[in-house]
């Protein structure tokens, strides 16, 4: 099995509960050379990857070589109002959450087909069905992670493949903590994104045990028919249900309540009216 991110959080409680239960575990971080003999997990080998150098994906998936799970799991978070957010910082963001995760999903899996079959597990969000405003980003970048997995399940069906997307709520992990949050000097929007971070750091404050995440990980990997997404803590079950029955209104209300954005915060959209007077309206 290859853990992606494997060095805290969701991976590393990964890492560590595949271990116990008798996976050979690679598992992934920026700079292994740099982790201490204490942050290292007994039976877990470390290699080098960062998901926003396709040429060290590449290495990383020559190093591990064939697998029969791969958990793909590593990330970073990115906050910002979209008007505020620079495009370099969003590129980032995707070629990171998104294109490595695919990169090394298709590098993997021609050794899977050779092998008659294998796991592919993605680590969503449920801020992918429930975007947060000022990370819009993150949520398009964990969307679009969901866009590849419900494709990429009937594409590798019959070499006996299976993908699946686990979309955890709020869990202890480092992330919050490398988050970058972007706002420019005299911002309009500086005082509800400020908002929005005060709630979301809270949030991490009283976050799950990442274990419970690994828990449906490893679950996936024995499952014989996986279901396509796996919510996880912070009312994910609850919400997705709900998702399929209340209005996007209301739910766009009720997420901007939970991250302390008002009813009073959003004023009636305008609507342009065409100037009779000069013809058609630009």
């Amino acid at each position: 099995m290859l853990v992606t991110g494997a060095s805290s959080g969701i991976g590393r409680a990964t890492a560590e509960l595949a271990v116990r239960r008798g996976w050979t575990v690679f598992g992934t971080s920026r700079a292994p050379e740099r982790m201490s003999e204490a942050a290292r997990l007994p039976g877990v080998t470390y290699v080098p990857l960062d998901q926003g150098d396709p040429d060290g994906v590449r290495r990383c998936a020559e190093r591990v070589g064939p697998v029969d799970a791969l958990v793909n799991n590593a990330g970073q978070s990115l906050g910002g109002p979209l008007e505020d957010v620079p495009d370099e910082a969003v590129r980032r963001l995707f070629e990171v959450d998104v294109l490595g995760p695919v990169q090394l999903t298709k590098a993997l899996l021609p050794g899977m087909r050779a092998r008659g079959g294998g796991r592919i597990i993605f680590i969503g969000s449920l801020m992918a069905d429930f975007p947060v405003p000022f990370q819009g980003g993150y949520a398009a970048a964990k969307g679009a992670l969901r866009g590849f997995v419900t494709a990429l399940r009937t594409e590798v069906a019959p070499f006996g493949i299976t993908a699946a997307l686990v979309q955890p709520g709020y869990y202890r992990s480092e992330i919050n903590d490398r988050r970058e949050w972007h706002t420019v000097p005299g911002s309009p929007y500086a005082q509800r994104m400020q908002q929005v971070r005060a709630a979301v750091t809270a949030a991490h404050q009283h976050a799950g045990d990442p274990r419970e995440v690994a828990e449906a990980v490893l679950r996936l990997t024995t499952t014989a028919r996986p279901p396509l997404v796996t919510a996880v803590g912070s009312g994910g079950p609850a919400l997705r249900l709900a998702r399929r029955f209340v209005p996007d209104r209301v739910l766009e209300r009720l997420v901007a309540r939970r991250y302390g954005i008002t009813g009073s915060d959003r004023p009636q959209t305008f609507v342009p009216t065409p100037d009779i007077s000069e013809g058609v309206q630009p």
